[in-house]
């Protein structure tokens, strides 16, 4: 029984919120690779009679979209991880210039939870005895070891998601003939799409079929549009 005890150590294991951080990233740049280089290569397919420049455009369009989807996820995090060090800096300031008001903020914050006013004083004073900062960056910044930015874990989370995401539509393209690969392209990507919104939503502890739904609907939009912009301007390339 001692085995199963839940304990302060292992109380989130069966919880799913600790890995929301990098499960975003990694969903965002897998579903980001199979559906824009799907789309492009549908796109490129539309308007083509070769193979060659559909596979030089879907190559090409894999090694930027990866090295974008990083960098993007990088800059982004990283400014969020900036926004968060800063309030810190100006949370430790107050916490020396003003520690009453800091503690009457806390103790206001206690009581809109739903303590009595004397619980929430009473609760305020021990844990800024214990941890003044670490107190406030929780309940008043919203800031938690969950929730701060990992940037450098986001960006490779996100660039060999995208990657491995793009090189599913890229085997469709190299294997398929090219008369009628646009419907190659969308049957196999709905595939791709279905199996990853199955998984992130096991993964994440979600409605699998919501998932599904979702992920499905706006990947085929994405690839109906790429398809139609290559009929539209088709030319023979």
């Amino acid at each position: 029984m001692e085995k199963n005890k839940i304990t302060i150590d292992n109380y989130l294991d069966p919880h799913y919120i600790h890995r929301s951080n990098w499960l975003r990233a990694a969903v965002l740049g897998a579903n980001d690779g199979i559906i824009s280089i799907s789309s492009l290569a549908i796109g490129v397919a539309a308007a083509s009679t070769t193979k060659e420049p559909i596979v030089l455009a879907t190559v090409a369009g894999l090694v930027a979209g990866a090295l974008s989807m990083a960098a993007g996820e990088y800059v982004s995090v990283s400014s969020q991880t900036d926004i968060e060090k800063a309030d810190i800096e100006r949370e430790k300031k107050e916490l020396e210039e003003m520690p009453e008001e800091e503690l009457n903020i806390l103790t206001q914050i206690y009581e809109q939870r739903g303590l009595k006013h004397e619980t929430a004083i009473q609760v305020a004073k021990e844990l800024t005895a214990a941890d003044a900062l670490g107190t406030h960056m929780r309940d008043e910044l919203g800031i938690n070891e969950m929730s701060k930015a990992n940037p450098i874990q986001a960006a490779l989370a996100s660039g060999a998601a995208f990657t491995v995401g793009g090189l599913l539509p890229l085997l469709v393209v190299l294997f398929t003939p090219v008369k009628g690969m646009e419907y190659w392209l969308y049957g196999f990507t709905i595939l791709f799409l279905i199996i990853l919104g199955a998984t992130s939503a096991k993964t994440g502890g979600s409605n699998i079929g919501k998932a599904i739904i979702r992920i499905t609907i706006w990947g085929t939009i994405a690839m109906g549009l790429s398809a139609f912009v290559g009929y539209l301007f088709g030319v023979n390339v």
